[in-house]
């Protein structure tokens, strides 16, 4: 398997996450963004999205669309229940994650981190703060009931929301007031196979 992407992103960050934990051989090849890297010829063959990351098959198929590959690579191992309800529970927090968490501090991060904040983008970094901090007091409150996000078991639920989650100082978000999110945080980083993105 190929995963073309760039580590310091969280969706890629996600997939070398699960590969790892997995013990999934695969190349990783860096994409660029910034240069422009997915708005090539080469890369807009393998996604018309012109996004990362995307996961090349021996077969030669082409998946993107982040959750779309855990999905796939986690089918038949501990991270993704077969039991219909625990399914839908995972794709319910990965669907939050897409549309209640990731635009908001997924983007602030970007706008902070990759680009510096410039001015230009000020009011629309600020404006992201709120939504950011309402996706974490829902996470907060479901993880002071349970150790992850679906119940007792780590998937790919938790996975796909660590990725921007344990980042989000990074986009001006400050942890302090969601100690249950915290402790998450060091439960998943304490995986004997637990990868960083600066080791990743």
């Amino acid at each position: 398997m190929i995963v073309y992407g760039d580590i310091a992103s969280g969706n890629c960050y996600k997939i070398k996450l699960l590969l790892t934990l997995l013990g999934f051989a695969h190349e990783w090849r860096h994409v660029n963004i910034l240069q422009g890297d997915t708005r090539s010829a080469e890369f807009l063959q393998l996604n018309p999205n012109g996004k990362i990351p995307v996961l090349v098959l021996p077969s030669g198929e082409c998946i993107s669309e982040s959750n779309a590959i855990l999905n796939y690579l986690a089918e038949g191992t501990p991270f993704l229940p077969s039991e219909r309800l625990a399914r839908a529970r995972v794709l319910e927090w990965q669907f939050f994650e897409q549309y209640s968490h990731e635009p908001y501090i997924a983007v602030a991060r970007f706008i902070k981190h990759y680009l510096g904040l410039p001015e230009a983008r000020r009011a629309e970094f600020d404006a992201k703060q709120a939504g950011g901090l309402k996706a974490l007091a829902v996470m907060e409150q479901q993880l002071a009931k349970t150790p992850y996000l679906t119940g007792s078991d780590y998937t790919i639920a938790d996975i796909s929301l660590y990725a921007y989650t344990h980042v989000a100082n990074e986009g001006g978000f400050s942890l302090d007031s969601f100690p249950a999110v915290r402790a998450w945080l060091d439960r998943i980083a304490s995986h004997p196979h637990h990868v960083t993105m600066q080791q990743a």
